[in-house]
């Protein structure tokens, strides 16, 4: 049996591999600043929307697995085995629906931020754009960059002895400036390349995982042993999981209850992959609708993986290391990872420093770093997207072109500002499952905002007054469960639960309260008030998508004054003309890296856009056979693994 020592030592190889990982993305943001069309607002927030199926559906996988799933992921599944791969899952399934009734109606209302399309949806007011903007923001803050950071600052410190602070500042700065520099346009070159990284090193750290473990039957017999040494006194603390190898699990007594997860997870899911920024964005850079839901099924077929080369192996690393990444005492816990909740957050990197041979461990390290970086760029391009279309203008109704780009690249240096000193809050307050954070945190405060996407785009009566105030009423419900949540500690193992049944409450069936609270309060609302103008229903509903504004008698559609709009006209148009100066060579160089001196010449490409949702018979019935394919992948795999027999 392995012991708990690592060994960090790192030889030529391992650092040939982690200096060859860093010049490929250097070289690959270099030629994205270079060949994209960075000089207009739409060519650096949509990489110009000239994006094929391939790389789009690998930047939506790479946006979505970040170091949170190397470090969260496998840990929860260390710590409770397969049912947290029912995340994985059910991505399969939603990515399918954002590329059949989504995209289509984001395509058809020719918008580039999805708060700006509830404005279009919605008439004119402000409010549920900037509540939407802000809302997404600080979602991003607690759920997405700061949880990125820490997991990827704990497997640096841990595989390479580094000062946590200082290894994530040299990460952030070459995340920063391969997002700066190029747009989307590098942020989705880059995932491709990390895409394949992740995929090759996560298998290679599968299989000899699972050749360690003595296979499938191998894995069921150990890990269903693995009991700590020093544990509790008449407890089961440390003890696995009765139901370690069922996905779906007891509606009372599971960590996965099947009632919650299909009623209350998989609708709030939906916030997150068809209404998050960060993964509409990427769909809307392809350059056509079969391209768009071509890239969602590759990307649902990736999203099927994740089980088998992250889940498992966290189970592997529990039943190989029990008294290390299945401590069960505060004391043993502390002693190992210094922290008393719980050390299944390292057993990715403790599978990887004792298994993988020299040489192999730097792969695995440029792996992580990849996986945090695709994270970390598509997160800071889309934040920086949403305050500069949605936001900015609202304080500055006059700025042009140039000025948009500049607050765009100076919103992703704040982020970065902002990331760096989140790290120790969220030391406080991430317990011994960093996945089960991520999930229990968007439980509070997504379900709201997927109700109100969900009625936006299937009920044609839904009126901006009744979906404000359902957001309202929802998000206030959320904020103050997790107000408490982070009030009331959870008690250690063995001891009674005296916290209030709102606390107790599994999230997941927090999140049906939460998204039928804000569902039936837009529901009445809406009744009770002004129905929606007809103009603001013109191709922004499945119903409604494909009609042109003539179908109304004596209205024109018409985009609100001060919406902004991504102007495909190079900045240098913008000049007036004046005699030639010579410019400063430092001049030139903020020009280049900004993408201000791309000069619009006749040979220039023009960008692409995606004016229609038209498909051929053939590629329409393609796209809904391949779609179809994933999502009965899924509900396969979610029966297999949920009832119960050992395979």
């Amino acid at each position: 049996e392995l012991g708990s020592s690592m060994s960090t030592t790192l030889n030529g190889w391992d650092i040939f591999a982690v200096v060859a990982y860093f010049i490929l993305v250097i070289a690959i943001g270099i030629y994205a600043t270079w060949s994209s069309n960075r000089g207009t607002v739409k060519g650096y927030f949509l990489a110009g929307r000239f994006m094929t199926f391939l790389p789009v559906g690998a930047s939506v996988f790479a946006s979505n697995i970040g170091s949170e799933h190397f470090i969260g992921l496998v840990g929860s599944g260390a710590a409770s085995g397969l049912g947290v791969g029912a995340f994985e899952l059910d991505a399969t399934i939603l990515l399918q629906v954002l590329g059949h009734v989504f995209i289509p109606v984001y395509i058809a209302s020719q918008v580039s931020t999805l708060p700006e399309y509830m404005e279009r949806r919605f008439g004119g007011k402000k409010r549920i754009r900037l509540y939407l903007t802000f809302l997404s923001i600080i979602l991003y803050i607690f759920t997405k960059i700061s949880v990125n950071l820490y997991s990827g600052a704990l497997f640096i410190e841990k595989a390479l002895d580094w000062n946590m602070y200082s290894g994530i500042v040299g990460i952030l700065i070459l995340t920063a400036l391969t997002t700066i520099g190029g747009g989307l346009t590098a942020v989705i070159y880059t995932d491709t390349l990390q895409t394949a990284i992740m995929l090759i090193g996560a298998a290679i750290v599968a299989g000899k995982s699972m050749v360690k473990i003595g296979g499938w039957q191998g894995l069921m017999d150990t890990y269903r042993s693995a009991i700590p040494n020093v544990t509790y006194e008449g407890t089961t603390c440390g003890y696995p999981r009765d139901d370690a190898f069922t996905i779906l699990r007891d509606p009372v007594s599971g960590d996965i209850p099947w009632p919650g997860f299909f009623l209350g997870q998989f609708p709030s899911s939906t916030w997150y992959w068809c209404a998050d920024q960060i993964m509409v964005q990427r769909v809307l850079a392809a350059k056509s609708l079969s391209h768009a839901q071509s890239a969602l099924v590759f990307a649902g077929y990736l999203k099927l993986l994740p089980l088998l080369l992250m889940v498992v192996p966290g189970m592997v690393a529990r039943a190989l290391f029990p008294d290390t990444i299945g401590c069960a005492t505060e004391e043993t816990c502390m002693a190992f990872c210094n922290s008393k909740a719980s050390c299944s957050n390292l057993a990715y990197p403790e599978l990887v420093l004792t298994i993988m041979p020299t040489g192999l461990k730097g792969i695995m390290i440029a792996v992580m770093l990849a996986a945090l970086m695709s994270d970390l760029t598509s997160i800071f391009n889309s934040a920086s997207t949403l305050f500069t279309i949605d936001v900015w203008p609202q304080f500055r109704k006059t700025a042009d072109t140039r000025e948009l780009l500049v607050v765009g690249r100076l919103f992703v240096v704040l982020m970065t500002v902002i990331s760096v000193l989140w790290i120790p809050l969220l030391e406080v307050l991430q317990g011994g499952q960093l996945f089960v954070y991520i999930q229990s945190v968007s439980a509070y405060l997504a379900p709201p905002i997927a109700a109100v996407y969900l009625l936006a785009i299937t009920c044609t009566w839904i009126n901006e007054t009744g979906a404000f105030y359902g957001l309202c009423t929802g998000t206030v419900v959320g904020i103050i469960r997790m107000i408490m949540e982070f009030s009331y500690s959870q008690p250690r193992c063995g001891l009674e639960d005296t916290r209030p049944v709102v606390v107790t409450l599994h999230y997941m069936y927090f999140a049906i309260i939460g998204f039928w609270t804000t569902a039936l309060t837009t529901l009445l609302v809406s009744k009770l008030t002004t129905p929606p103008d007809p103009e603001h229903l013109v191709n922004t509903t499945v119903w409604t998508r494909t009609i042109k504004a003539s179908k109304f008698e004596g209205i024109e559609q018409e985009v609100p004054q001060e919406t902004v709009q991504l102007s495909d006209v190079n900045v240098e148009d913008e000049k007036t003309e004046q005699p030639e100066e010579p410019t400063p060579y430092y001049k030139k160089a903020y020009y280049w890296i900004c993408g201000f001196s791309d000069i619009s010449t006749e040979e220039e490409q023009p960008v692409i856009r995606i004016n229609n949702i038209y498909q051929s018979r053939t590629m329409k019935w393609l796209t809904r056979a391949a779609s179809a394919s994933i999502v009965a992948a899924g509900f396969t795999m979610y029966i297999v693994f949920s009832t119960g027999t050992d395979l």
